[in-house]
């Protein structure tokens, strides 16, 4: 299969569904829309346009057999793969729970912006894929600094003094999250929320713990600041060596 590379004036959605005919008529119909459209008829071929396209928005329909769906978006969320500007998942459950629910328990660091359950209208469509547009397009894109540390959203880089960290997709939204507001405590449950779209409790993961102790050490191998546990509460980013003691390991849950 060639992949052939849009225009960059057209916003490529990728639509992947194992429905032929409905696959066509989605794909002409945002077409006409004045979307770029990508159809993929299975998960390799939407994995492959998500890596060699920039792919604002993949639309994927989760009644693929065998696991499909889970496997698209696991695949898409290693740290190493392109970023996908957003993620709408077609269910055919009037209430999109149980899918969602099961897709969650299965991987928990599956980002999913939207679902919208079949039948549903082009229009309806339509409107679903540029709120996910428009929400990306507002986020705040200016350099976000707490002394050292400087974040670039819009080139998804960040910087420790004159030190680049590399971090996964996750851990850089992780940090996105906390920059937004570094005047307070997120709340565990708030953060896995806003990251990982998780509406369970907390104590039923140890998704953020890990996460925040990897990011931790990512920004500061040696003193382990901007990234702090407060206990009982949830996590906030500080300056200071002193603010950020003691250091703790999260995925132990030991205090070191």
């Amino acid at each position: 299969m060639s992949i052939v590379r849009r225009s960059e004036e057209l916003t490529s959605i990728c639509v992947c569904t194992p429905n032929e005919r409905f696959l066509e008529t989605i794909s002409d119909h945002l077409g006409a829309s004045g979307f770029g459209p990508l159809p993929a008829a299975n998960g390799s071929a939407a994995v492959r346009l998500c890596r060699y396209v920039r792919v604002e928005v993949l639309v994927l329909d989760l009644a693929f057999p065998n696991g499909t769906a889970l496997d698209v978006l696991r695949r898409i969320s290693e740290p190493d793969f392109p970023e996908v500007g957003g993620i709408l998942v077609l269910t055919d459950r009037q209430e999109g729970g149980t899918d969602l629910a099961a897709l969650r328990e299965q991987e928990p660091s599956a980002y999913v912006d939207d679902y919208l359950a079949k039948p549903f209208s082009f229009e309806e469509l339509h409107g679903r894929i540029r709120t996910i547009l428009r929400r990306r397009h507002n986020r705040d894109d200016s350099i976000f600094r707490l002394g050292e540390l400087a974040i670039d959203p819009p080139r998804r880089k960040v910087t420790v003094g004159d030190r680049e960290v590399h971090l996964s997709k996750k851990e850089f939204v992780l940090l996105r999250v906390l920059a937004s507001d570094a005047t307070r405590v997120f709340s565990k449950d708030e953060l896995l929320r806003a990251v990982w779209s998780l509406k369970y409790p907390a104590g039923r993961t140890r998704t953020l713990d890990s996460h925040s102790s990897r990011l931790r050490r990512k920004l500061d191998p040696v003193h382990q600041r901007f990234v702090k546990n407060s206990w009982g509460i949830g996590y906030r980013l500080v300056e200071s060596v002193e603010d950020a003691e003691p250091v703790v390991d999260d995925e132990g849950g030991e205090q070191r």
